[in-house]
């Protein structure tokens, strides 16, 4: 199995991308989402249905007080509150309750490097999230990795190797847990950034 990943500035986009993968057949188990607190699960999607029931994300960090604030919604150091739904969130739940419990690095970047993602694709991704990003992955077999990845890159993802350049020249390093989550008008003004980029 090889994790395939793609960070979104807009929601709906990575939403696309989600039915779109369900579309060619990746079950929705194996689905996930992570979308900063600006965007939003759709509760009748099979993914939103998996985060409540297949996923256990309620079981997984039902004993950590306030990391859980509701079903499909948690807190990640650094980034603040996210709606996420399917195994990754599950799994991040899991690396921030034993980061909490033990001091170990986790959360988001603990989460993804489990699932076979560098460590420097991690940081980024966790900091995409933080200035408003959605994530999406997917566990696939290896021979369906290049559909998968074609499949996210159609759904207007964010190019990585761009995005990285982009931060650097903003004197960005690394993904830094110790910061203060991006506050709506930070957000705001970072999609308006790629969006005029974009064009």
């Amino acid at each position: 199995m090889r994790t395939v990943t793609g960070l979104f500035d807009d929601y709906s986009d990575a939403r696309s991308a989600v039915s779109k993968l369900e579309a060619a057949g990746v079950p929705s188990s194996d689905i996930s989402i992570v979308s900063n607190k600006a965007g939003r699960i759709d509760r009748d999607s099979d993914v939103g249905e998996d985060a409540a029931t297949g996923a256990g994300l309620g079981a997984a960090v039902g004993g950590v007080g306030g990391l859980l604030t509701g079903l499909g919604l948690m807190a990640i150091p650094g980034v603040g509150p996210v709606v996420a739904a399917g195994w990754l969130a599950a799994t991040a739940a899991g690396a921030v309750a034993g980061a909490v419990a033990g001091g170990a690095v986790g959360g988001l970047i603990g989460a993804l490097t489990d699932s076979g993602v560098s460590e420097d694709d991690a940081h980024l991704y966790a900091e995409g999230v933080r200035r408003g990003g959605s994530l999406v992955t997917a566990k696939v077999d290896d021979a369906r990795a290049s559909e998968a990845r074609a499949i996210l890159q159609s759904s207007n993802w964010v190019d990585p190797v761009e995005r990285r350049r982009a931060y650097t020249e903003q004197g960005w390093t690394r993904f830094d847990d110790t910061l203060d989550p991006y506050s709506p008008e930070q957000i705001a003004q970072e999609r308006d950034r790629y969006r005029r980029t974009a064009i």
